[in-house]
């Protein structure tokens, strides 16, 4: 891809293709490096001893490789498949897919601006990619943060472009954080101290905090935003003023994360 260099770094996650099976290991393409070739060592396709390495792989198959050397002037790269749990390979296999789609839109991107896509590279999409991480990533801020977007890269003309094909193809993602808020207080109106510091959380923020009653004097507390350092600022401030709340009235509370 584009945005990436000419060779992975060892230790890197990898997607490549099976391309030759020998007896003795397996040749693949790098689909995220210009289909450079790479080697799977028969002791690195799986634990344990393998009998029939096509037991494990076939030609054709997408897999997630580690990388375990890499030799730039000969051009060669190990990987092991064994090296690698279930949770990393789908994490890598989805980070891939994500990727892919990125390209996609940037390519929209690109024929709204009337230029070829290589050109939006120098233009902005590597600043993007140092910014955020990923483009992907980077498509998914724009979505979430539809106005804070352009302040961030100014009302250019790609910034624009970028941010409309964003909002028309991702929808935000959503994160969600909850725990359980108990307040109580022994005064003749406790009653009303307790609503007036729910109250008071809810008041942070009305469009993402919600309490809800569970069972006096418990509560659960809930927040729901777009970006997950946000919820948590949110969240982190309805705790802190429904308990300021309770604490001045002479109750005490708590909160416990789920």
């Amino acid at each position: 891809m584009p945005l990436r260099g000419d060779f992975p770094e060892e230790g890197e996650l990898v997607v490549a293709t099976v391309t030759q099976i020998r007896d003795f290991g397996a040749f693949v393409t790098l689909d995220e490096y210009a289909n450079r070739e790479a080697f799977i060592h028969l002791s690195e396709v799986a634990t344990g001893w393998v009998k029939y390495i096509r037991d494990h792989i076939r030609e054709r198959q997408k897999i997630v490789g580690r990388v375990l050397h890499i030799d730039t002037g000969k051009g060669q790269i190990d990987l092991s498949l064994k090296r690698i749990n279930e949770h990393q390979r789908r994490e890598k296999i989805q980070s891939w897919k994500n990727e892919q789609r990125a390209q996609r839109l940037l390519a929209i991107v690109a024929k709204g601006l009337r230029i070829e896509v290589d050109a939006t590279y120098a233009l902005f999409a590597e600043k993007l990619v140092e910014d955020h991480g990923s483009l992907f990533h980077a498509f998914e801020v724009a979505s979430a943060e539809p106005k804070k977007f352009p302040v961030q890269y100014g009302k250019t003309p790609w910034a624009s472009a970028f941010l409309k094909v964003a909002e028309e193809n991702l929808t935000p993602p959503r994160v969600t954080i909850r725990g359980t808020l108990e307040v109580m207080s022994p005064a003749p109106q406790g009653v009303q101290d307790v609503r007036t510091a729910l109250r008071a959380a809810e008041e942070v923020d009305p469009e993402s905090v919600t309490v809800q009653y569970v069972g006096a004097p418990r509560y659960r507390l809930q927040v729901t935003g777009t970006q997950y350092k946000q919820v948590e600022e949110v969240l982190k401030r309805a705790t802190e003023a429904a308990l300021a709340k309770i604490t001045k009235a002479g109750g005490q509370g708590s909160f416990t994360r789920s």
